[in-house]
């Protein structure tokens, strides 16, 4: 992800003409995370965003200003540490106002799975670039609407999957592709 948004961040600052400022050499992308999650969920599942803030936090060029989930109990967990670095953020229960927000430029999209879709088509439309966690979409007719949404809207739209930004991931391959293990002719 970090890496995503990198190699994204001149386009996600220059944006589309009325969408987003022009980019400057001071500039950040200011980030929104959307959905922080449970983090005693049963099955380790939820709690993505609150996974993805402290990798957020390393990316040069971004800065988180605004958090949003409807659960106050979670948003709340997640502001604490901002306000004990004294860094100011916004918080919002509603996506919607997010979206409002003119001063965001993109959005992580961390929610549960089945709004993952509509949030992205809506900040597409709102001029928002979107890096949204997989599952992308919930069938075929899903993503094509979200493609669709990013191209008329002039919006660049991430999916996040560990295997393109997992630092392990990377050593590991690497280190399969080096030829230390020798000929590799059966895995399990």
């Amino acid at each position: 992800m970090a890496a995503g948004l990198g190699l994204g961040l001149p386009r996600i600052l220059a944006g589309s003409e009325g969408q987003s400022k022009a980019a400057g050499a001071s500039d950040a992308v200011r980030l929104a995370m959307v959905g922080m999650g449970a983090t005693q969920a049963v099955g380790g599942v939820g709690g993505r965003g609150h996974q993805l803030i402290p990798r957020l936090r390393e990316v040069p060029g971004v800065t988180i200003v605004a958090l949003c989930d409807v659960d106050q109990a979670f948003l709340d967990r997640e502001l604490q540490p901002f306000k004990d670095r004294g860094e100011a953020v916004a918080t919002y229960n509603d996506l919607r106002r997010v979206l409002d927000d003119k001063n965001i430029d993109a959005v992580v999209i961390a929610t549960p799975n089945h709004w993952h879709a509509l949030a992205t088509v809506w900040a597409c439309q709102a001029g928002k670039d979107v890096y949204v966690e997989k599952p992308f979409s919930y069938n075929l007719w899903e993503g094509r609407q979200m493609v669709a949404a990013a191209r008329r809207y002039g919006r660049m739209v991430q999916v996040g999957t560990q295997n393109r930004s997992s630092t392990l991931l990377r050593q590991t391959f690497d280190y399969l592709h080096s030829g230390q293990l020798g000929s590799i002719r059966y895995a399990h």
